[in-house]
């Protein structure tokens, strides 16, 4: 027989299978020629540790196990933009959403929470809510749709939360009409059900909703027990974020976050550049959400070019292009190169040999480009013709249509 050892000796040398990359890693070929460009498409550009920390101001009082300090301050900022009691400082979304909902989950009889099957508690956290904290999933309706009450009404179990992502991140950022969000709350609240928002991009989806009905972030966070809010995602903080709601709710979840681990020494780091984001960019997002906007209607009339949703929504959008993967990253080095202007890492996903979707959030960085300059970037990426050979950018449709 033989032994460990010798079988240990006999394999030391092999290769090691290869390691597949991250699911959130970028081309690390490209990203390292990102450092050399001038330009950025997406967001707020490159996101270095110069450019964070400078969003931590020197004379910020700390905090001491996250009570006090910016900590406090920041919660008291988000608990009042927001309409609510009181607001936590939690340092991931993971660990805040699997917490509120658990809370909710505790106060009710059922453990089951509804949501769209694009949701990112089911999709990126490993399903979490089910493995730590014992609730199940409800996906509702179908993937490439947004949720919608008709689909609500297919629910035939009792639940204990409804989870609304506001806007949905997988399908462009679409929002729902606001007749339509207040459907569906009001369906959830027939039933005893608490309402939950992943608003973890709700920053950019507040000019939508503005502008349709004339409603506030206070407005559209009334409709919910409880709103969950990220501090980097569109505001472009280093980490961290906040969920919103009733004092006893929120000195629950507390609880949870410290059973979670998510109650370190320190907390001020994060909670100083989350203020200094949310102050300087909160007020800039109706100007993204019109940026977005004219950046679809200039890229709308080119063949292989598809804008989702379209008009957008919020200041994010998916665009999906008629290109080969390989064709369209020898394309991102050529721009990179030649133009020092840096446009996607990677695609968003890969709907086939020929056929890529981007996400382009739209920040600073995106608002130093001209809608004509966004377009004469993509003729270069997908190097295909106007579809009605014109060139010239269709109207867009009134936000209004589906009120």
């Amino acid at each position: 027989m033989v032994s460990v050892v010798a079988r240990a000796r006999t394999t030391r040398h092999r290769a090691a299978p290869p390691q597949a990359a991250p699911p959130a890693a970028g081309d690390t070929e490209l990203e390292t020629l990102a450092r050399s460009c001038t330009r950025f498409l997406n967001g707020h550009g490159p996101r270095g540790a110069e450019a964070l920390l400078a969003t931590i101001p020197v004379d910020t009082e700390v905090d001491r196990y996250g009570a006090g300090g910016v900590v406090a301050e920041l919660e008291a900022e988000v608990a009042s933009l927001l309409g609510k009691q009181a607001a936590l400082f939690v340092p991931t979304g993971t660990m805040a959403q699997q917490a509120t909902l658990r809370v909710h989950a505790d106060r009710r009889t059922s453990r089951s929470i509804a949501f769209h099957p694009s949701c990112h508690m089911e999709t990126h956290e490993e399903r979490g809510y089910q493995r730590l904290h014992g609730l199940f999933g409800v996906p509702v309706g179908p993937a490439h749709q947004p949720l919608s009450s008709a689909s609500l009404d297919e629910v035939h179990e009792p639940i204990a939360a409804l989870l609304l992502e506001l806007p949905q991140r997988e399908l462009g950022g679409t929002l729902p009409s606001w007749d339509e969000l207040q459907d569906q709350v009001s369906w959830a609240r027939g039933r005893g059900a608490a309402v939950h928002m992943d608003g973890a991009r709700l920053w950019d989806a507040a000019p939508f909703y503005a502008a349709s009905n004339g409603k506030s972030l206070a407005d559209i966070a009334a409709l919910f027990d409880t709103v969950y809010v990220s501090m980097y995602k569109g505001l472009g903080g280093i980490a961290g974020c906040c969920v919103a709601g009733d004092a006893d709710v929120i000195e629950e979840l507390s609880v949870w976050r410290t059973r979670h681990g998510g109650r370190i020494f320190m907390l001020w780091p994060y909670a100083a550049s989350a203020l200094t984001v949310l102050r300087s960019r909160l007020p800039l997002m109706p100007k993204y959400y019109e940026h977005a906007v004219a950046i679809a209607d200039a890229v709308r009339d080119l063949a292989g070019v598809e804008v989702i949703p379209d008009p957008p929504q919020s200041s994010m959008m998916h665009l999906q292009l008629t290109v080969g993967v390989d064709e369209m990253r020898a394309r991102m080095i050529d721009l990179a190169t030649t133009e020092k202007t840096f446009t996607f890492s990677r695609p968003f996903r890969s709907e086939g040999p020929a056929l890529q979707r981007f996400e382009l959030q739209v920040g600073d960085a995106t608002l130093q480009l001209s809608p004509g300059e966004v377009r004469g970037l993509f003729e270069r990426l997908i190097g295909a013709p106007a579809k009605n050979g014109s060139g010239r950018r269709q109207r867009r449709p009134d936000v209004r249509r589906d009120r």
